[in-house]
């Protein structure tokens, strides 16, 4: 019955490594994209390591044999095993037929904004209006530029909802990820002046920087007056503060 097991446990993780891998884009919930072709050799090998085990144990003509001789050695029977075993199999076939979903606004929440590397010189902002930013970059623009370009500015920027503590605004915001989703951080625009929006929808929102502080400096609030919000597909890499998308009617 273990080996059994065993060759369950092996072939459905390789199965759902695969199907999260290689056939489809679900890795991407849980991990960087660069991290695409170590999946794909675990999953294969999983699978290799179960064919094997597989194989060895018709051979060998099952489990009976063997374990039979060990019961009869020492007096007891040792070839079962624990039922909560089983529970293993679960991470597997969820990869296979339900897997969890991305990260979003719980996660976020309950996270603190990252805090952005330190600047000293700033690009001259393009002279198209509005202009498309990461949230890093605006975040970087509005407490360290001290030639406070980004004011007056009109700018647009893409990201998911989270609700703000006490409903009213709502932050624009951003996973990013090192490695895995176990180490995922977050970037957060506070909006001011739009409609409540549902958890996690994902948006456009364009609009000038809400004032506050002094600009260029810590004082300054991350902040946006929304001007326009229109709501995008969710991307298929969500772990990256990348540039706007282009927007639904």
């Amino acid at each position: 019955m273990r080996r059994l097991f065993q060759v369950c446990l092996l072939v459905m993780s390789g199965l759902g490594l695969l199907h999260a891998s290689l056939l489809t884009d679900l890795y991407l919930r849980y991990v960087k994209e660069g991290m695409r072709p170590f999946l794909i050799a675990s999953g294969c090998l999983l699978l290799l390591l179960g064919t094997a085990e597989a194989a060895s144990y018709r051979w060998r003509g099952g489990d009976a044999g063997s374990g039979g001789e060990h019961a009869e050695a020492d007096g007891h029977d040792h070839s079962g095993m624990p039922r909560v075993a089983w529970l293993l199999l679960l991470p597997a076939l969820s990869l296979l037929f339900h897997a969890p979903p991305a990260l979003g606004a719980y996660t976020a929440a309950r996270e603190a904004p990252r805090a952005v590397q330190a600047r000293s010189d700033f690009d001259p902002l393009p002279g198209a209006s509005p202009v498309p930013l990461t949230l890093t970059e605006f975040t970087s623009r509005v407490q360290q530029d001290r030639d406070q370009g980004i004011k007056g500015r009109s700018v647009r920027m893409t990201g998911f909802v989270t609700p703000a503590e006490g409903g009213g605004d709502w932050y624009l915001t951003r996973l990013i990820l090192n490695c895995c989703a176990a180490d995922a951080q977050t970037v957060k625009v506070r909006i001011h002046g739009a409609a409540d929006l549902p958890a996690d929808t994902w948006v456009n929102v364009t609009g000038t920087w809400h004032p506050g502080g002094t600009l260029g400096t810590k004082s300054a609030p991350v902040a946006l007056d929304a001007q326009d919000v229109r709501r995008v597909p969710r991307p298929a890499n969500a772990y990256t503060d990348a540039l706007p998308l282009p927007a639904t009617r």
